[in-house]
């Protein structure tokens, strides 16, 4: 298991028609590579997350909970494929470009459960919860149903907790300590799929 890169961003305007309240909206969901393994450049890891980092609302993204997005690079061949086929534009997504903070491999929902505890490199981070995707998301890949697809797919990555801080590099090995593993991530993306299908909860 391996971090394969690191990711910031900075709060911009998203101008679309993905939701019917808002043309434009700000969000930093839009993250630039800036440790990769081509690239592996320190990056300085706080209580709050990547250093540089910017959340647009810190209600839903950021803070001490939700420090730090991780996402599983497996998936990325899934939205490649997607968004390709519906936009009818080919597309290539570099790291970072579904939000996430932490772009890794070989790890996936159905094997992280909150509570566990990811070593990575020298530090420490707790799994706290899934994220749980928005019309941002939507507005972001140019695509309105592309957060029910990730909640359908499952591939919905997660949020960590910053246990230990400093210094982290792509490339760092990743280590997982199982916590009580009592409710894994994959089971919480089913429990919200379920919960929004129900309620007709649909952007």
């Amino acid at each position: 298991m391996k971090l394969l890169s690191i990711s910031a961003g900075k709060v911009v305007s998203l101008f679309g028609d993905h939701h019917p309240n808002y043309q434009s909206v700000a969000s930093a969901i839009h993250k630039k590579s800036i440790s990769n393994l081509q690239n592996p450049t320190s990056v300085e890891i706080g209580v709050l997350g990547v250093k540089g980092d910017e959340q647009a609302d810190l209600s839903a993204h950021g803070g001490i909970e939700k420090a730090i997005y991780a996402y599983p690079a497996e998936h990325y061949a899934f939205w490649n494929q997607l968004l390709t086929r519906e936009t009818k534009k080919l597309t290539a997504l570099e790291y970072g470009a579904i939000g996430e903070n932490f772009t890794i491999e070989g790890l996936l929902e159905t094997e992280v459960f909150v509570g566990d505890i990811l070593q990575i490199g020298e530090l420490e981070f707790g799994v706290v919860k899934l994220r749980e995707p928005c019309f941002k998301f939507n507005a972001t890949v140019g695509y309105k149903g592309a957060v029910k697809a990730m909640l359908q797919s499952g591939f919905s990555g997660w949020y960590l907790r910053v246990l230990k801080t400093g210094i982290l590099t792509a490339g760092a090995q990743i280590k997982l300590i199982p916590g009580p593993r009592e409710l894994s991530i994959a089971q919480q993306n089913r429990n919200l799929l379920q919960s929004r299908n129900q309620q007709n909860l649909w952007e």
